[in-house]
């Protein structure tokens, strides 16, 4: 017989009350203000977890409230976009189409989730990665991603038991991850899981990476989810394939196989165009950290220009109805035949099917690409909730649907529903006013900056000045009173969390780079220095040339001299910026960005020229060689 050692009701599950003062909080807490409330979320499904000793643990997924109903998490802030993006959706769909009746709108998303993993060994001898998740010092390699042969490679043992097993237990908790691969870099991995609705897909998209992490350390691996934990190589994204669909599960994103007549379709993609045009600073912001800076714009992940690739078909469609002509008939290569939607590539080989060829390509350079029928923020970083970024696409969009509805309304008068004529005067409005944000290139391209500035874009370089725009009139009101997603005081704490969070990280690095090249690579270099003093002094008594330790003691004392310059700025620069903190929480993040960010830079490079000097036997720290290929 089992005998309970305690009871509950119903009613405990739905709201608890913790502690709402010991996190950031952005000033709307005090610790003399503790009362908070967790109410269950119950568009997400609660789930149990195995846990130590046998036992199993319910978790409640649920949003977090102040005594006084601020939002103190990301899950209420998407939550309440959701919302507010299906009814203006909702209201659009069915002034285009009387006879739809959508009464609900939602947003779907599918997250690929990146990731290295690496030896714990390793991993534990690493004190800059266990405390800031990247690494602070560290040459690559000779081998490392330059044979472009580690995408299309075998995933290791080791990582493929540990992946399945990652599997198995998403798959026990009802997550639905559909794919997994070797990335661009050694060492690094990608799961991906079938599209869900959005907050769904969010809560989903955390569990997984809090799975990994256990299942890794089962199998003596650690994962790093750091935006960029290796210098050199590829850095990880979580790439957000983001549509709205309707209730009746069609997507509205969905061109069909003739877009330019599907004046739903075109409408809802140019209500994204105009989203990412009138706040495409916000996504910027979103997206940014001290983490993700180190990989954006790299020759790896979308640059800070925030930009939209349609590929070559719709760019025609939305072309040929601006100017009012027909299609151009797609030029079709000598080996092609058309389909509907689609070509068919045939490859000449007799064994072998004709390869169904979509309409247009792919373009991974794009920070924000149409990709069939989603589009993909390539932009977030790997380690942070999709939620906010994702919040702020919500209602981006949403303002700009509300703006198309006004102007839908008005150019159809008392009509009882827009003629086609009414709604292809709106949507040639639209398709002028968003071409600027357009760009079929290469954005990683110096001519695309150039060209971006000339189109009037944003170039937002650095996280601090992106945080500014939140701020910004524009791009306040929206969040705030267009589409009460956020209250004043609810972005304001967002504000300063960021900005708060950011100098935070750049100082522990700072702190962190400090002590690692002052008590282990310079002591680890004088030694080195040291004992080629010794052998050369030794060989020189007993007559013997030595010639070869003198010029290696040649080599290597101005690179220790460099490093201890480095080292005392380094020390100096974080120290100002700890002793002169601004009470403006963007000041002060700018100045982390302007001063000690540059000096970690600085002294990292340093460090590394060392690295290559130092004999192998005295350098401290495990290598990139034994942390990138040794798993």
């Amino acid at each position: 017989e089992v005998t309970p050692i305690d009871q509950f009701s119903g009613s405990q599950l739905l709201q608890s009350e913790p502690d709402a003062s010991s996190f950031p909080s952005g000033g709307m807490r005090t610790t003399f203000e503790a009362r908070g409330y967790t109410i269950w979320d119950t568009s997400s499904s609660m789930f149990v977890q195995r846990g130590p000793n046998g036992t199993s643990i319910l978790y409640i997924p649920s949003v977090f409230i102040s005594y006084n109903g601020d939002a103190l998490d990301e899950k209420t802030g998407l939550l309440r976009s959701n919302e507010v993006l299906s009814r203006a959706a909702a209201e659009l769909v069915n002034l285009l189409e009387p006879d739809a009746h959508v009464a609900h709108v939602y947003t779907t998303l599918g997250t690929e989730q990146e990731f290295f993993l690496v030896d714990r060994t390793m991993y534990a001898l690493r004190p800059d990665l266990k405390i800031t998740g990247r690494t602070l010092v560290g040459q690559l390699p000779p081998r490392h991603q330059q044979l472009e042969d580690h995408y299309f490679g075998r995933i290791p043992s080791r990582v493929m038991r540990a992946i399945s097993e990652l599997e198995l237990e998403c798959l026990r908790l009802g997550i639905p991850i559909k794919t997994r691969h070797n990335e661009v870099a050694p060492a690094q991995f990608e799961v991906a899981p079938i599209f869900e609705e959005a907050s769904v897909a969010v809560d989903h998209n955390l569990l997984t990476m809090d799975v990994l992490h256990k299942v890794a350390h089962r199998h003596n691996l650690r994962v790093l989810y750091h935006e960029k934990p290796f210098k050199g190589v590829n850095g990880s994204g979580k790439h957000c394939n983001w549509a709205v669909a309707t209730d009746r599960g069609e997507n509205l994103l969905d061109p069909t196989v003739r877009p330019e007549t599907n004046f739903r379709f075109l409408v809802f993609l140019l209500a994204v165009l105009r989203a990412l045009q009138e706040h495409a600073p916000l996504l910027r912001a979103a997206i940014s950290s001290s983490s993700n800076e180190h990989r954006l714009g790299a020759q790896e992940a979308p640059p800070a220009i925030i930009s939209a690739f349609l590929g070559d078909q719709l760019n025609e469609v939305l072309d040929a109805i601006d100017e009012d002509r027909p299609l151009k008939n797609f030029s079709v290569p000598q080996f092609q035949t058309i389909k509907v939607g689609g070509t068919v590539l045939d490859v000449k080989v007799a064994g072998l099917p004709h390869i169904a060829r979509d309409l247009t390509d792919r373009n991974r350079t794009s920070p924000f690409a149409f990709t069939g029928n989603k589009f993909e923020f390539r932009a977030v970083g790997s380690k942070q909730s999709p939620s906010f970024p994702v919040t702020v696409l919500n209602c981006a969009v949403t303002a700009a649907i509300t703006e198309i509805v006004a102007d839908l309304r008005a150019q159809m008068g008392s009509k009882p529903a827009p003629s086609d004529d009414d709604t292809l005067a709106v949507i040639r409005k639209y398709i002028r006013l968003t071409r600027p944000v357009r760009f079929e290139g290469d954005n990683y391209s110096d001519a695309w900056v150039a060209e971006a500035a000339r189109r009037g874009l944003p170039n937002i370089r650095t996280a601090p000045e992106a945080f500014t725009y939140l701020l910004k009139d524009k791009h306040l009101a929206m969040l705030t009173t267009d589409t009460g997603i956020f209250s004043h005081g609810e972005l304001m704490s967002r504000y300063h969390i960021l900005n708060e969070r950011y100098a935070k990280d750049v100082i522990i690095e700072a702190e962190t780079l400090k002590t690692i090249v002052g008590q282990q690579i310079l002591p680890a270099a004088l030694e080195y220095r040291k004992s080629l003093a010794e052998s050369a002094a030794a060989l020189k008594a007993v007559g013997v040339e030595a010639a070869p330790e003198v010029q290696v003691l040649n080599e290597l004392a101005p690179l220790v001299v460099a490093l201890q310059a480095e080292h005392t700025k380094l020390a100096a620069a974080v120290q100002k910026l700890i002793d002169h903190e601004s009470d403006d929480s963007n000041k002060h993040a700018q100045a982390a960005c302007d001063s000690v960010a540059p000096a970690i830079a600085a002294t990292r490079d340093a460090a590394d020229a060392l690295e290559i000097a130092v004999a192998d036997k005295y350098w401290p720290l495990p290598k990139y060689t034994e942390l990138l290929l040794t798993i």
